[in-house]
């Protein structure tokens, strides 16, 4: 049998939300939208603007990020693994959002981090209550699991300055070569030891 290996939807999400949040243009090739359709339609709801062509995604920037309100679910709800890099972009969106974990209850050990940047996001049980921010400052963060990472990753894209982030054996777990990728995006990021 011949069997090609699919796409990872959360790593295109991924870069999909660090791109809207940038305002960069980018080109993700070799993807079945229909497989993240939740995903999309989220994002084009907050004001993303998604070009689907064929096999390919193209990500344009956007002049602003509409708040949203999200419930994490089985496939092909909303995935838990996007939801920390997603409350990222709900942080940097017009108004507030609230994100409701229904998946994996302690998700959410990124919020810390995140506040460091200059989020404005407020924990009740399994939902985050999230106030949109004009700008984020750079800050030395921790890496608590592999999503986690991700999210601080997009946060000191966004953040003014620079910014450090440890404990990242978390995020090569879960992302290939995801700092030669955003190299390749032109993001000033490099690995030191």
């Amino acid at each position: 049998v011949t069997y090609k290996i699919m796409f990872d939807r959360i790593e295109v999400g991924t870069f999909i939300i660090a791109s809207a949040l940038t305002k960069g243009n980018l080109k993700i090739k070799n993807i079945n939208s229909k497989i993240m359709a939740t995903e999309l339609n989220e994002l084009k709801k907050m004001g993303v603007k998604i070009i689907k062509h064929r096999n390919q995604l193209f990500v344009k920037p956007s002049n602003i990020i509409n708040n949203t309100n999200i419930k994490t679910g089985p496939y092909p709800g909303f995935p838990t693994d996007l939801q920390a890099q997603w409350m990222v972009l709900m942080a940097l969106a017009e108004g507030k959002s609230k994100i409701t974990e229904n998946i994996y209850k302690d998700r959410f050990t990124h919020i810390a981090e995140l506040k460091r940047f200059g989020c404005s996001i407020k924990l009740e049980e399994n939902c985050a209550f999230i106030s949109g921010v004009d700008k984020l400052k750079s800050a030395p963060v921790m890496s608590t699991d592999i999503r986690a990472s991700a999210s601080l990753v997009i946060a000191a894209l966004k953040a003014e300055g620079e910014s450090v982030i440890s404990r990242i054996y978390h995020l090569d777990r879960g992302y290939e070569n995801i700092v030669n990728k955003f190299s390749q995006l032109g993001v000033n990021i490099k690995r030191v030891k």
